[in-house]
């Protein structure tokens, strides 16, 4: 066995066990950061498929900004554990089903039948001077272009349907409007009274 599958193998395992420490982990932290976990072996198995791009796009994007805010709303709510225990439980034989049925569907789909290197030739070794970031951008602005500025629209829509839940004005919320602030006179808001002293 080679040092490369050696450490494929490591980076497969610690995958596969965080990636169940994900869905098995009562506490919504400690499942967080076990798909933190994952992310990281999933980008050092993209580094050795020499994707370093896709590995460091995934250790930026998602390990440094959307796992710390997904952990930041966690700790911000505040969530019933016993109620997710319950649900837990509940759901567990139809979980159990659909890996079942997950892990079937990759096997038949990736099995040894439809892959391996007496199926495909292994991928010929790139030049130290491959840039696989030039590579992808060049296929996805021009043979994917269309599908890419499609799903920038979605997301466009995403962030406009959010930012539109955020500052909608809910009936109940107190709202005070800079303008009128700015333009309110002393007389407007104090009121002088004249009160004789008491003398006790």
């Amino acid at each position: 066995m080679t040092f490369e599958k050696f450490i494929f193998y490591v980076l497969a395992a610690v995958l596969i066990i965080s990636a169940t420490m994900v869905i098995t982990r009562k506490n919504p932290v400690h499942a967080a950061l076990s798909l933190i976990l994952a992310f990281v072996a999933s980008s050092g198995i993209w580094l050795l498929a020499e994707a370093e791009f896709l590995a460091i796009v995934l250790v930026l994007v998602y390990v440094g900004a959307v796992m710390v805010l997904f952990l930041f709303v966690l700790m911000m709510l505040d969530i019933d554990v016993a109620t997710l225990r319950a649900g837990f439980i509940k759901m567990l034989p139809l979980g159990i089903l659909m890996a079942i049925a997950m892990a079937a569907e990759l096997i038949l789909v990736v099995g040894p039948e439809n892959f391996g290197l007496d199926k495909f030739a292994a991928p010929a070794r790139h030049a130290a001077d491959y840039s696989n970031t030039e590579e992808l951008g060049g296929v996805l602005y021009t043979v994917y272009m269309y599908p890419f500025e499609i799903a920038a629209v979605i997301l466009l829509v995403a962030i406009i349907a959010a930012i539109g839940l955020t500052m909608r004005r809910r009936p109940d919320s107190k709202y005070l409007d800079p303008a009128n602030q700015v333009v309110v006179k002393r007389k407007d808001r104090v009121r002088m009274v004249s009160m004789d002293a008491e003398k006790g």
